[in-house]
């Protein structure tokens, strides 16, 4: 049986892990007690967190942080109000980003990036732009029918062509956000990350 002080104490690392990058980003810093786990630590814990994984949703920002319910749903707010974070609904879920640090395509990208799917035919069309739908199940390992239904999600969100066959939109913006937050998103974009040197041009 796990002890309450261990739990609070995992909790205390957690935020003070995060609170360290809030502190260092340059986001607004709250004034407060000063205090370990504190009101301070921990709005300081969310935009070090939003800010090295943009486009979490809540419940993630709050289980990841160890927070509960009310206490991330207050001290998200107090952000959002002073404007160090910003937020967008993508479907059921809110999506929590730096504050004007993201293009509105920037943000929709992001939070379909945080979907397994959708990020994993992202990332097999940006290795192979002609990979058909039937390559990117098999890829997957998933029905015919549910990666049409995410192609049309992200033609709709404005990510993906299907005039002829599948084309990533803006396919260097969506690499670069790959590499870029790798660590944050799931096995296969660290693993897309070290591959990608090639796959984006320069035009000095």
């Amino acid at each position: 049986m796990v002890e309450r002080s261990e739990v609070d104490e995992n909790k205390r690392a957690t935020l003070r892990r995060f609170a360290v990058l809030g502190a260092a980003t340059p986001l607004a810093k709250f004034g407060g007690d000063g205090e370990a786990g504190g009101e301070s630590e921990a709005r300081d814990a969310i935009a070090g967190y939003v800010a090295t994984t943009p486009g979490a949703h809540f419940s993630k920002i709050r289980d990841d942080l160890k927070l509960g319910t009310g206490e991330a749903q207050h001290h998200l707010r107090q952000l959002l109000n002073a404007e160090v974070v910003e937020s967008r609904r993508d479907g059921d879920y809110r999506r929590f980003y730096p504050a004007e640090q993201f293009a509105p395509f920037e943000q929709v990208a992001l939070g379909y990036l945080r979907r397994d799917t959708p990020r994993g035919m992202l990332i097999e069309l940006l290795r192979d732009p002609d990979a058909t739908g039937s390559d990117l199940a098999a890829a997957l390992d998933v029905s015919r029918p549910t990666v049409s239904k995410y192609a049309a999600d992200l033609e709709e969100a404005g990510l993906l062509d299907r005039e002829d066959g599948y084309a990533v939109s803006e396919p260097e913006t969506v690499i670069t956000l790959l590499v870029r937050y790798a660590d944050s998103f799931g096995a296969d974009a660290a693993t897309f990350a070290a591959q990608a040197d090639g796959l984006i041009s320069f035009d000095p």
